[in-house]
Formats: structure tokens, C-alpha cells, sequence
């Protein structure tokens, strides 16, 4: 499950644009809900369970979700329902500060090469504590970028003629820039009547929290009700929360769901419906990728037909009429093999039509 919003841009210039919100179930398309703008994710949640559920019947289902979309009182109504609800979602890591020690005992078990989990079950519940080395390696460089541009910026700004007032905007320009590592830097600044110098602009690594950052650099932590799961289809289960992400890429980025330039709100599902049906479509065309040419992507293929293109050829008759010849161009040896590795076949050019021509205005 995942939800995005989107502004619906009048094309007349007015003081603010209202926001709907789209939530997506499954990156395979199944279903999709627009909802008010301010409506939050949290709230959601009840509702697309029974509408799934009335649509599709009852199932053993299992719903994967990012950690802001359900709350402690929708988890529990899952685990208590006649037929428990089975769900695999992310938490927050303020809760692995709580359950550090319990893991501490826990061993590692691999489930994949380079991921590794440890598994803690309390109340009815289990909680997996995931490793990803290639996720460590990532975010360890983003940080050290980001913590090393800081300290150099830092110091620059030590050596700058500023005002106290002139210093804060630019250590907030700072802190935008630096992200979580400004969270890493003790940072003295000077009393409103002192100078900005080396003495009275001081700072600092917090070397504690550093070190609990590295610790947690690659690691996240997940819970779920289905206790005696096998670990690695548990994390094969949340990994399929990355194609909900792509698939909101791909519909605010290659089919262009915003801006929504409407004010009525018919208009604004119906442009929302459109580009959900050109998401079905662009599925259909990655599964079909997949087998049959894999390693493509869907914007990859389509940019690769989009030289093709439907042209009228217009012929003017000696009897004042236009003979049109609808045509395709012909593909080159790139559009042929793709083709035919997509067991594609061109229909017929069109047949040919007469129009008379329009009579001129005096």
C-alpha cells in the first residue's frame, strides 16, 4: 500500500491549488482510491481492507505497508478479527531503540546473500531486525559525504566576516543541505553581542551518536503477526514495497499524474483514472518485457518504437478531390527485432480514402 498527492492546478491563477491524495494498492495495479488532500494515511487503512475485501472476497492475504500507515489500534484490530488479518509493516526506529537489548542475544540468520536478520517475538507478535550490507554501504557514504561537506562548510564560515543574524541563515542553508548529519555536529554559536570567530563559533563531533548511527546504518526494523514465518519470505514480502515506490515514479514522472490542470473534481478523477490506466498498461508491457526481452524496461522499449509514427499522405486528384493514404513508416532492424521478440505483428496499412476539398470563403 502507498499513497501519493497531487495538485490540482487550475489553469486560472488563483491563491492556492487544492490537493487530492491517490492511494495505490498492489504495483501490479489492483486497485487505487482518490481521497481529499489533508485526508491522512492513517485513516485510510480500515477502509481499503473492507473494500478489498467486498471486491475480491475473503483471502489469506498478507498487507505490506510503509511504517506511517498504520496505527497501533488498526494493527491491533487485525490481530483480534475473527480471521486474523496477516500484516508485515515498517516501524519506526525510535522502537528499536526500546528493543536493542532484547536483540543483543538473538543471532543473525542469513537469508540472502548479503542480508542477514534476527528475529525477536513478544505479545503475539514478531519483530525482524534486517541487515542489508549493500543498503550499509550506500547509506554509510551518503552520510560521510554529507558530514564531511558540513565540516568543511563550518569551517568556512568560521573564517567569514558575519553577524551573528548573517551566520544563522547560512547554517540553516547548512542544515537543509547536510540532512540527518547536522544532527551529528555540536555546535556552539556565539552570545548576541560577540563576534563570529574561532572562539566564539565552535564545533564539535557528537562521537556517541555517531557511533549508534553507524550501528544502525543499514538495518530496519519490521513486525509482523505472522509468527513461524520462514524469515527470507518474510523479507521477500516487504521488499515488494520498493515496486509500490517505483510504481508512484512512474506515474509522477513517464505518465505524468501531476500537475492535474482542473478545477472541477469529475475532471480531476478522470485525469487520475487515465494515467491509472496507462499504469495498467505499462505493467502489462513490463510482465511482457520480462519474458520475453528481458533486461528492457518499459521506457526503454517505448523510446526505442517511439521513431515509428502514423502519417496521411495527401494526394491531390485533378478533380479537386484528395486521395489520403494513411501509412505507418516502416520499421528499422532495432523496432523489427523488438518486435518479433515480442511476438508483435504490424497490421496492414490502412486503406485508402477520398475527401473532397473544403470550399474557400469569398
Amino acid at each position: 500500500m502507498g499513497g501519493t498527492k497531487a495538485a490540482a492546478s487550475p489553469s486560472i491563477p488563483r491563491t492556492t491549488a487544492p490537493l487530492v491524495s491517490v492511494g495505490v494498492i498492489s504495483a501490479s495495479a489492483l486497485a487505487y482510491e482518490v481521497l481529499p488532500g489533508n485526508t491522512s494515511d492513517k485513516t485510510t487503512l480500515t477502509d481499503f481492507l473492507a473494500k478489498i475485501e467486498a471486491q475480491y472476497g475473503k483471502a489469506d492475504r498478507v498487507w505490506i505497508m510503509d511504517r506511517g500507515i498504520p496505527t497501533e489500534a488498526s494493527l491491533a484490530t487485525m490481530r483480534a478479527a475473527n480471521t486474523p488479518v496477516h500484516y508485515l509493516v515498517g516501524t519506526p526506529k525510535g522502537r528499536l531503540s526500546k528493543l536493542e537489548k532484547a536483540f543483543l542475544t538473538k543471532p543473525w540468520a542469513q537469508v540472502r546473500e548479503s542480508v542477514d536478520v534476527k528475529l525477536l517475538e513478544q505479545e503475539g507478535e514478531i519483530y525482524i531486525l534486517a541487515r542489508s550490507h549493500g543498503r550499509m554501504h550506500k547509506e554509510r557514504a551518503m552520510r560521510r559525504r554529507r558530514l564531511q561537506r558540513l565540516w568543511q562548510r563550518l569551517g568556512e564560515l568560521q573564517h567569514q566576516q558575519l553577524t551573528r543574524d548573517e551566520l544563522l541563515l547560512k547554517l540553516g542553508a547548512a542544515k537543509k543541505d547536510a540532512g540527518r548529519a547536522y544532527g551529528l555536529v555540536d555546535i556552539r554559536l556565539p552570545d548576541p553581542q560577540q563576534p563570529v570567530n574561532e572562539q566564539t563559533f565552535t564545533f564539535t563531533l557528537k562521537r556517541k551518536k555517531l557511533r549508534q548511527v553507524r550501528r544502525r546504518e543499514g538495518r530496519y526494523l519490521l513486525r509482523s503477526n505472522l509468527c513461524g514465518e520462514d524469515p527470507a519470505k518474510l523479507w521477500e514480502y516487504y521488499i515488494q514495497l520498493t515496486e509500490i515506490e517505483q510504481a508512484f515514479k512512474e506515474l509522477k514522472g513517464d505518465l505524468a499524474i501531476r500537475p492535474i490542470y482542473h478545477q472541477i473534481d469529475e475532471r480531476i478523477e478522470a485525469h487520475i483514472f487515465v494515467a491509472f490506466v496507462a499504469y495498467c498498461l505499462q505493467v502489462t508491457l513490463k510482465s511482457r518485457l520480462k519474458a520475453l526481452a528481458p533486461g528492457l524496461t518499459p521506457r526503454a522499449a517505448l523510446e526505442k518504437l517511439a521513431p515509428m509514427q502514423m502519417v496521411d499522405v495527401r494526394v491531390p486528384t485533378t478533380d479537386g478531390r484528395v486521395l489520403i493514404l494513411p501509412r505507418y513508416t516502416q520499421p528499422d532492424a532495432d523496432q523489427k527485432l523488438l518486435l518479433s521478440q515480442l511476438k508483435l505483428t504490424l497490421p496492414d496499412q490502412p486503406p485508402p480514402r477520398i475527401q473532397s476539398q473544403p470550399v474557400e470563403a469569398a
